[in-house]
């Protein structure tokens, strides 16, 4: 979509378009007044218009006039960008027909929340056959299939019980949240979610446990991986008073049975031990469980969900795995695959990921530069997700910039240093000992850059500083080390 960004501000427009170009993917011309702005226009069609309320010469106000005065600025959507001290001007600006204003300095998530609502309401008057200047409705009411196609197209965001806000960017995830919703409808099938570590498996799974409304009904995970195998029977089923030494007089309630009502996820499944597998099998066929040491049966009313970072079915190949517990589990089934196969959602998570985490930390970090991007792009995160992440996290805790600039992912890109991370002896000046044979300097070098810059998280001014030498000569020795 077309796009004409307004801002006397160099630097601001430069980073807003950057945005807009590479990571929502339109089209934006440039300018830095109103009056360029107008002239634009007058000879061209633009779906929107982001412009600043305060400007030299002809301000933001006085430009959405003129645009709304003219015939196809009726239906040229006009946010306003405005400072504080503007509010009123913003609310003023409201009234006189613009769609929408964002607070400086601009978040690039209600920024994409803002042109993706645009673009629905233009759909919405289209599909309603709505005139430019009458608003009538001359047409009928889209149907309830074309408006759950719009609501996935356009609505990139989801809000998630016990997760947050999570960004759906890539066909293969739309897919995923597709299916989930289809099975959040039929709790009577069991699900199996597929996908590497980090990928995002729990976060599918409370979309099918959540549906579109908000959970009331409890989510209860056990993470197989993470029980001694002794201890997975009483933890999914629970056990009856006296069952074995060390029971409580009691007994306790499983998991599953803690479930009830909602959604009970089985979290790599793959770690279930063979022996346990038929009375999963059984408890999920039959709806119900025996206690451990108990004889009477207890009624289930769960969702079974199951997640795995392997593929089960090489698995049941190899005999690791029960076939007839897989046919079951995998009656429903959803594949999420890695970070480095759905590319096109990098920017877009980082961009989100960047705009929460500054705005929670305090932090001024709002636009990612191109060579930026194109490290971040090229990256095989093999942690996935969760990695991408965590790296922006930790640039945002490390720095407190506007941009997020190519040095500030150094520690992507960096070869593991050519020595031996040893316990050694420090280095005290006056008290150094040559070794007998030879010495060889290049790699003591080396080796007191990389533990500079580990000393201080990556953060090559500090770790220059440490040792009493410039950005420059550090970056210099780090880049000779690493060659």
């Amino acid at each position: 979509m077309k796009i004409l960004l307004v801002d006397d501000d160099a630097l601001v427009r430069s980073a807003v378009a950057n945005f807009l170009v590479t990571a929502l993917k339109h089209e934006v011309t440039e300018c830095d007044s109103g009056t360029e702005a107008l002239e634009l226009f007058k000879v061209d069609s633009f779906f929107a218009v982001i412009t600043d309320i305060r400007m030299p010469g002809m301000s933001g106000l006085d430009l959405l006039r003129q645009i709304k005065q003219s015939p196809q600025g009726q239906r040229t959507g006009v946010i306003l960008v405005t400072g504080f001290s503007d509010l009123n001007s913003a609310l003023f600006a409201l009234r006189e027909g613009a769609f929408d204003y964002l607070s400086k300095p601009v978040d690039v998530v209600e920024l994409a929340k803002v042109l993706a609502r645009l673009e629905e309401t233009q759909t919405m008057e289209a599909g309603y056959g709505i005139s430019a200047d009458k608003h009538d409705k001359i047409s009928e009411t889209p149907s309830k299939s074309s408006l759950a196609r719009m609501e996935l197209e356009y609505n990139v965001y989801k809000y998630i019980d016990g997760i947050g806000k999570i960004g759906i960017f890539s066909d293969a995830m739309k897919s995923a949240v597709v299916l989930a919703a289809q099975f959040h409808d039929d709790r009577d099938i069991p699900v199996l979610i597929e996908g590497e570590t980090g990928t995002g498996k729990e976060v599918i799974a409370r979309l099918i446990h959540q549906g579109n409304d908000k959970a009331e009904k409890p989510f209860i995970s056990v993470n197989c991986s993470a029980l001694s195998p002794n201890l997975i029977e009483t933890e999914l089923f629970g056990y009856e008073g006296g069952a074995f030494t060390g029971a409580k007089s009691q007994g306790a309630v499983g998991k599953m049975e803690l479930a009830r009502g909602g959604t009970f996820l089985l979290d790599e499944i793959r770690e279930m031990p063979l022996e346990l597998q038929p009375k999963l099998l059984r408890a999920i066929q039959e709806r119900e469980i025996f206690r451990v040491g108990g004889t009477k049966s207890r009624k289930l009313d769960i969702r079974i969900v199951s997640a795995t970072n392997q593929n089960l079915k090489q698995l049941v190949k190899t005999g690791k795995f029960r076939k007839d517990l897989y046919f079951r589990l995998n009656l429903g089934r959803i594949y999420i695959p890695p970070l480095r196969e759905q590319k096109v959602t990098i920017i877009p998570l980082s961009q989100m990921f960047l705009a929460d985490i500054a705005k929670q930390k305090k932090r001024k970090f709002r636009f990612i530069n191109k060579v930026a991007m194109k490290i971040l792009e090229d990256y095989l995160w093999p942690g996935n997700i969760r990695e991408l992440q965590n790296t922006i996290e930790r640039i945002v805790l490390l720095y407190d910039e506007f941009e997020l600039r190519p040095e500030h992912l150094d520690f992507l890109t960096m070869e593991t240093p050519p020595f031996k991370s040893e316990r050694g002896v420090m280095i005290k000046p006056g008290q150094i000992l040559l070794p007998p044979d030879e010495l060889d300097l290049l790699k003591l070098e080396s080796e007191i850059v990389h533990k500079a810059l580990s000393k201080f998280s990556n953060n090559k001014t500090r770790a220059a500083q440490y040792l009493a030498i410039s950005r420059h000569s550090f970056q210099t020795r780090l880049n000779r080390s690493i060659k």
